[in-house]
């Protein structure tokens, strides 16, 4: 199939995201909206020759010349597989004398208090490679203790000798005052020309000693890293004969250049996830939908984020590495804007086992790309979901990935009856059923705390499900959480990649600034912003935003003075001119009420850190899917025998190709809608109608 025009070169924008199964392609002809899709197992050993296989067969297949890539978008897992992994570049610390500890010391507190051999992280840099520096500063920035440059040459020295190739640099109160970290490193690029430095005050420039420093040598560990993948994607994409630029999605779902990218590497923690909550916002509004769960499960995981009003919730806390997966304070300690997303379940690889009590687990090992599920035919042997969903009826053998690669019934069927089946004296289908709905009520059971603790009830929302196996396990979840309607966006099992082409550009600082509500100093603060803005706008520009595309949102995090934990509230730069803090506090008691339904009086405000997020809007208003060819009389494309839980039997399902649905169809369930990436599975009791968007809509009665 070829789409290319001899009269005319396209302009070809790429998303790419490298997950722990597959690696996800999209390409966007700017001019027509246009949306070509690819799908190709991920190569763990070298995570960017999938990327570029994957551009070369979709070359071929529709008759491209890459040379033509304007942008490359990419979203990685890199940065989070190598802090679970621990396989980042040795990394030294200089500290303030008496704080090289701080990272050891954490916060006091044990995250299983039942545990009497509860075994914490170990630090990522070890304490032999904390040097401390003789110097400190006081809360305003005034300097107490002179800087002792000696004190960073001995260290220069040590690390030297070490083979230590990346230092982080945070010193006490440094977010005040960055000029004594930014002499050690002076001192120390003398010294070891050529390392890799990252500093706290750039790195996040905010209190609180443990997540300052740890954000800090999180960012040194992986940083090298970051700096040679993205060398390499540039490499390769120079070998086309096109100078595209490189984007990378960071955490909270906006996109930055290269140089950004490979300067502060840990905001890119999360960045392949993020892409798919973009998506999925995206097309919930499409929908008409502006409050939904943006649920996507993957091969390895699947993660939430509620969107409220269109907008994923944000936050600037996150856990990264943990020891125990869904416990919190197990992991590093991070001060980052990330979307507030929760991991809530295994994905399509996780192998199902047994534990020590013969109960059947889920996860949270994954068979990943290699060996991959049993069914895979590459070599694996343990069960994991994808195999039951096969068993079930849910994914046609001949079908996946459009038939490029065809799945076997008989090694999925051996490997749950040898592993689950057989021990458990049951038999198969029984143990597929029990594996798919163990992994529904897992996720199920972690979204229900999620969204109580946000003071909200599942029900007022929408599921927008994305990833190659959402669709597959949505109408369960949806089900189980007492919903009423799913949305299944056009290359659903793409979400991720597709989110990229829509994803804004961003620029989101921080900086602290702790006063009390009645003695700001509105100098002080309109030199903040102006910083901040100034040094957003260069971002911006950088991605190609104009100056007069830019939109500013700031905020302030205020508190009772006394506590420990701050609210997030609007905070207009009108107020800056005026200098009448009364705005200031109507926000925040306002928002308390809201959050604890009562505010406590004669209780001063103090103020703690100040916020911008600059962004440009979305570039592109919709998406065009090349392979959808509407034709209603072709649609139907057979029936097959699936199982529903509720009937606790197989169902004969009409099966429909998805690209032949007409929007405004409506078909009753139970259906199974197949495209090449994903499948969509919806039970008895329900309604699937196709808007004009393409959307599936599944209306549950």
């Amino acid at each position: 199939m070829s789409i290319g025009t001899k009269d005319k070169a396209r302009k070809w924008m790429v998303g790419s995201d490298v997950g722990g199964t597959f690696t996800d392609l999209t390409m966007l002809d700017k001019e027509s909206g246009t949306v070509l899709t690819g799908k190709i197992l991920t190569t763990p050993d070298d995570p960017s020759r999938a990327i570029f296989n994957g551009l070369d067969q979709m070359a071929k297949q529709y008759g491209l010349e890459l040379k033509d890539v304007e942008t490359f978008i990419h979203g990685t897992t890199l940065i989070a597989n190598t802090m679970i992994e621990r396989k980042g570049v040795p990394t030294g610390l200089i500290t303030t004398e008496g704080y090289r500890d701080v990272i050891e010391i954490g916060n006091e507190m044990r995250f299983d208090i039942f545990d009497l051999f509860l075994k914490k992280m170990e630090p990522l840099v070890p304490r032999y490679l904390r040097r401390e520096v003789r110097e400190r500063l006081d809360s305003e920035g005034g300097v107490l203790v002179p800087f002792h440059e000696e004190d960073v040459r001995q260290a220069a020295a040590l690390f030297k000798e070490q083979g230590i190739t990346s230092v982080a640099i945070a010193f006490l109160n440094s977010y005040r005052n960055p000029t004594h970290e930014k002499l050690a490193e002076q001192i120390l690029l003398e010294e070891m020309p050529g390392v890799s430095v990252s500093l706290s005050s750039d790195v996040a420039p905010e209190i609180r000693e443990l997540e300052r420093f740890s954000t800090t040598i999180a960012n040194a560990y992986v940083k090298p890293l970051l700096r040679t993948y993205i060398a390499k994607q540039e490499q390769s994409l120079a070998a086309y004969g096109t100078d595209a630029s490189v984007n990378v999605v960071m955490s909270n779902g906006g996109l930055t250049d290269a140089e950004s990218a490979a300067a502060y590497p840990i905001r890119l923690i999360e960045s392949g996830p993020a892409a798919g909550v973009i998506a999925a916002a995206f097309h919930g509004r499409m929908a008409g939908e502006s409050d939904i769960i943006a649920f996507d499960m993957g091969g390895t995981t699947a993660k939430m984020c509620l969107v409220r009003d269109g907008s994923p919730n944000r936050v600037y806390e996150f856990e990264a590495a943990r020891l125990q997966r869904f416990k919190k304070g197990s992991g590093v300690q991070l001060r980052i804007p990330v979307m507030e997303m929760i991991e809530i379940g295994a994905g399509g690889g996780s192998i199902a086992h047994l534990d020590n009590m013969n109960m059947l687990k889920i996860g949270p090992e994954s068979a990943g790309s290699v060996p991959g599920p049993a069914c895979y035919k590459l070599g694996g042997e343990n069960p994991v979901v994808t195999d039951a969903d096969l068993l079930l009826g849910y994914l046609d053998p001949d079908y996946f990935l459009g038939g490029d690669m065809k799945l076997s019934v008989e090694l999925a069927e051996k490997a749950i009856a040898q592993k689950v089946a057989s021990p458990l004296s049951i038999d198969v289908i029984e143990a597929a059923a029990g594996i798919h709905e163990i992994v529904n009520h897992n996720m199920v059971s972690a979204a229900r705390i999620h969204i109580a603790e946000k003071g909200t009830d599942p029900r007022k929302f929408s599921l927008v499900a994305t990833g190659g196996a959402g669709p597959v396990h949505a109408y369960g979840i949806a089900r189980l959480l007492g919903l009423s309607r799913i949305v299944c966006p056009p290359a659903t099992g793409v979400a991720s990649a597709a989110g990229m082409l829509v994803a804004p550009p961003m620029v989101e600082l921080g900086r602290s600034y702790v006063s009390s509500l009645g003695s700001l100093d509105w100098s002080y603060l309109r030199s903040l912003f102006a910083d901040m803005r100034r040094k957003a706008a260069e971002g911006l520009l950088r991605v190609g935003v104009k100056e007069e595309e830019i939109e500013t949102l700031c905020t302030a995090e205020m508190r009772y003075a006394g506590q420990g934990y701050e609210i997030a509230v609007s905070f207009p730069e009108a107020m800056l001119a005026d200098e009448d803090a009364n705005v200031l506090e109507a926000a925040f008691l306002k928002e308390y009420e809201a959050a604890f339904g009562h505010c406590p009086q004669g209780v001063s405000l103090e103020i703690i850190n100040l916020r911008l997020r600059a962004f440009a809007p979305e570039q592109v208003s919709r998406l065009r899917f090349n392979r959808y060819d509407p034709d209603g009389t072709k649609a139907l494309k057979g029936h097959r025998r699936v199982y529903f839980h509720e009937l606790k039997a197989f169902a004969e399902t009409a099966v429909y190709d998805r690209y032949r649905l007409v929007p405004g169809t409506s078909v009753p369930g139970p259906a199974v809608i197949e495209e090449r990436e994903s499948t969509v599975v919806a039970g008895p009791n329900t309604t699937i109608q196709v808007d004009d968007h393409l959307n599936l809509i599944i209306n549950l009665h």
